[in-house]
């Protein structure tokens, strides 16, 4: 019985993911996710994109989304060659990964893109396009900031503390939430305005997607989720039974969905 396990265990395909964090967050909310990864053997990289978590920039002055997503643009760009990536979104972080596809899509360098609670278009984002957060119903809930002067659009933008759990969290480990509030940043607005220049929408299914869709969110509402999927249909859907943050509220189920989409992959 031990021979058969060890050699189904050594027949089960490694994989390196590349996890992608939302606006406010950082690196530091996939520590679970990155652990249950690691512990069967996947490689996984997890970074801050420009002026979040621990990286050093202002989030004041990131006017581009070319900005922001720097030192994920110079990861993809140093991999080794033949080493190819599952680039994994959360929430705004699906901007990241559709930049990511158009840059990098081509190159081979891609195996999967899997949009967690994530916005998920062809053409990224824009402030007037549904999948905006609507957060109208718990009031005055965003705190602005305006690098530029007070008469000049905002700069960035983050929820303000005492609704942050009730919005991100609500069915989070509490501890996880006092986490979170430790370490959320302000995330810059600029980078979000405008198209990304996509090119040939021919190519848009060149590279499996997968699309998490979480059913208690309060960010992206599940009908929103369900709308991007409509427009830009997924080759697979899986769906969570959490909050709009999975990697806290359901770590297992996360994990197990992206091993399952990950496995999916014909080679």
């Amino acid at each position: 019985m031990s021979e058969k396990r060890v050699v189904e265990e050594e027949e089960v395909v490694k994989h390196h993911f590349e996890l992608v964090h939302g606006a406010s967050h950082g690196a530091w909310c996939w520590y679970k996710i990155r652990s249950l990864m690691e512990s069967k053997g996947h490689k996984v990289t997890c970074l801050d994109l420009k002026g979040s978590g621990i990286n050093p920039a202002d989030p004041d002055t990131i006017f581009t989304l070319e900005d922001y997503d720097e030192p994920l643009i110079k990861f993809m760009s140093n991999l080794p060659e033949n080493e190819k990536v599952i680039l994994v979104g959360h929430s705004s972080g699906g901007i990241s990964l559709t930049d990511t596809f158009y840059r990098f899509g081509k190159m081979g360098s891609i195996k999967m893109i899997i949009y967690v609670a994530a916005t998920m278009s062809k053409h990224g984002f824009s402030m007037d396009e549904d999948g905006t957060p609507d957060f109208s119903e718990y009031g005055d809930v965003i705190q602005y900031r305006y690098g530029l002067g007070d008469d000049q659009p905002p700069t960035s933008v983050i929820v303000k503390d005492e609704f942050q759990r009730q919005i991100f969290y609500h069915m989070s480990p509490v501890e996880d939430s006092i986490l979170a509030s430790m370490l959320l940043r302000p995330a810059p607005t600029r980078p979000y305005s405008g198209e990304i220049d996509g090119g040939d929408d021919d190519d848009s299914d060149s590279i499996p997607r997968v699309y998490i869709k979480t059913m208690h969110d309060r960010v992206l509402k599940p009908e929103q989720q369900d709308d991007m999927i409509k427009q830009w249909p997924p080759s697979q859907v899986f769906v969570l039974e959490s909050d709009h943050s999975p990697f806290f509220s359901a770590p297992l189920d996360l994990f197990t969905s992206l091993v399952n989409a990950a496995e999916s992959i014909k080679y």
